[in-house]
C-alpha cells in the first residue's frame, strides 16, 4: 500500500495538477500511479514533466533513454520503475526481453547503446564520480558532450522517479518486474 496519497483519478488530484495529468493521459493513454503520486505537488509534477519533455527533444533515441531508465532502476532497486520501463521499453521503444535483461545488467546488445547504458550505470553507482577513462569510453563510442550531459540528466531524472516510487511505495500498475538482486 502506498505511503503517499494517490489520487484515484484526475478529478481527485489537486486542481493545478489536473491539466498536467490530462496531458499524461493523452500521451500514454493512462495515468500511471507514479504521476498521480507526484501530483500531490503540482510544482513537482510540472518540473518532472518539463525535464522529461525537454530530454525527449534531445538527441538520444527513445530506446536508449528506456535502456538507461532500466539500468538505473535496477541499480536503485526500484520495482515500480523496472515494471514501468519494461513495459515502455517493449511497447514504445520496441526493445525485446533479451535487451531488457541486458539493460538491467547495465549493458545493451547494441554496441553504441551499450556505451551509453554502461556509462549511465557507472554514473549511478558512483553518484557522478566517474573516471577520465569512463568518460573517454563513452566519447569513443561517438557520444558528444551534449549527449553525455543528456545521459547524466537521464540518470538524475530516473533516480528521482526511483526515489519517489520507493519513498511512496507506489502501487505497481504494470506487469510486475522485481530487481534482479532482490
Amino acid at each position: 500500500m502506498t505511503r503517499i496519497a494517490t489520487a484515484a483519478n484526475i478529478a481527485e488530484a489537486p486542481i493545478a495538477a489536473q491539466p498536467l495529468l490530462e496531458a499524461v493521459k493523452k500521451q500514454l493513454g493512462i495515468v500511471p500511479n507514479l504521476f498521480r503520486v507526484v501530483s500531490n505537488s503540482p510544482a513537482a509534477l510540472e518540473g518532472y514533466l518539463g525535464l522529461s519533455g525537454a530530454l525527449g527533444k534531445g538527441t538520444l533515441p527513445a530506446a536508449t533513454r528506456e535502456r538507461i531508465a532500466l539500468a538505473v532502476a535496477e541499480i536503485n532497486g526500484c520495482s515500480y520503475c523496472l515494471s514501468a520501463h519494461s513495459y515502455l521499453g517493449k511497447i514504445l521503444a520496441k526493445v525485446d526481453e533479451s535487451e531488457i535483461l541486458a539493460n538491467r545488467m547495465g549493458h545493451s546488445n547494441d554496441p553504441k547503446a551499450d556505451a551509453a547504458v554502461h556509462f549511465a550505470a557507472l554514473v549511478t553507482k558512483a553518484r557522478g564520480h566517474v573516471s577520465d577513462d569512463d568518460l573517454r569510453a563513452v566519447k569513443l563510442a561517438r557520444y558528444d558532450d551534449a549527449q553525455v550531459v543528456e545521459i547524466v540528466l537521464h540518470v538524475a531524472l530516473n533516480t528521482w522517479t526511483n526515489y519517489i516510487s520507493e519513498v511512496a511505495q507506489t502501487v505497481i500498475d504494470f506487469s510486475q518486474a522485481k530487481a534482479l538482486a532482490a
